[in-house]
């Protein structure tokens, strides 16, 4: 079993809020990365998107490139021009040795919106389903024959959030629509991150680790509060700092023969979460409790 420890740079600087960290320079977010003791780093607003330049930039602090978010249109676009859009994206992942392709429809998406409550996620008519999940399984499969894993993110504000939403996905889609397991998104989704890593364990191509407070979470809700307003009033923080139990979720992981990498993101104020800290803490306690469970 492989495993390798993540992170992504949204925490330094946010790519839906820039001006969370938009006066950290790229150098020191790498840096702080690096000095946590990561081995890879997910694509960032700041990262250049020539493989030239990044790949050195990379080596420079020691750090693999694991992939990258990719926002898709495939509710109103087919697959073959899904796959004629995503190509700049995945050849500087191709061109950097990433094994994941990570992807979520965006087309209707809400969390970028702050005039929107996170009671207002869209949703997917039953009907609306199979041409979804045909055209999700066609860009799959072509990703897979790219060499990558394709690795859909479930997220707070799109169609895929809720626990229904994860079912249905899974029931319209091929064995090659995997998924980036979010753990702090599938809670607050109300999707039980443990019974779908135990129940389709083929479809695990990816991990992202963040935690949530939850009684923050439910005041905000109720409040009428947007997504990113969430991210502001600290609904996210790292495992350690949150309801998570992380040690169920390795012993999960282990049951499954997960191999791939473990990311940690969590969106938080730099100027309140101080990143270096908060990350120098989620990564202690995956290590502990990937350790305690065997995964490493």
């Amino acid at each position: 079993m492989s495993i390798r420890f993540g992170v992504s740079p949204i925490a330094w600087a946010n790519d839906d809020m820039p001006e969370l960290g938009g006066d950290t320079p790229l150098e020191s977010i790498l840096a702080d990365i690096r000095d946590v003791g990561f081995e890879g780093v997910e694509l960032g607003s700041k990262f250049p998107r020539d493989a030239a330049v990044l790949e050195p930039l990379l080596d420079t602090y020691g750090l693999d490139l694991i992939g990258g978010w990719y926002s898709g249109s495939l509710l109103v676009q087919g697959a073959d021009a899904e796959i004629a859009a995503l190509q700049p994206h995945l050849q500087l992942l191709k061109a950097m040795g990433s094994s994941v392709f990570v992807f979520a429809e965006t087309s209707n998406a809400v969390h970028g919106d702050r005039g929107v409550p996170l009671t207002g996620t869209p949703l997917l008519a039953e009907g609306d389903w199979a041409q979804f999940g045909a055209r999700l399984t066609d860009v799959a499969d072509y990703i897979a024959s790219q060499g990558l894993k394709f690795a859909y993110h479930h997220h707070l504000g799109t169609v895929v959030e809720r626990d229904g939403d994860v079912d249905a996905f899974i029931r319209h889609t091929g064995s090659s629509a995997g998924f980036t397991l979010d753990t702090g998104h599938a809670a607050l989704g109300g999707v039980d991150y443990l019974k779908v890593i135990r129940e389709h364990p083929a479809r695990i191509a990816h991990v992202h680790c963040k935690d949530f407070r939850a009684d923050t979470y439910r005041r905000l809700r109720e409040g009428g509060s947007s997504f990113l307003d969430g991210v502001l009033g600290g609904m996210f923080t790292v495992p350690g700092d949150g309801g998570i139990d992380y040690g169920a979720v390795m012993r999960a992981l282990v049951d499954i023969d997960y191999s791939g990498w473990i990311v940690i993101e969590a969106e938080q104020d730099p100027a309140i979460a101080a990143p270096k800290a908060y990350a120098e803490l989620g990564l202690r306690t995956l290590k502990t409790e990937a350790a305690k469970a065997g995964l490493i």
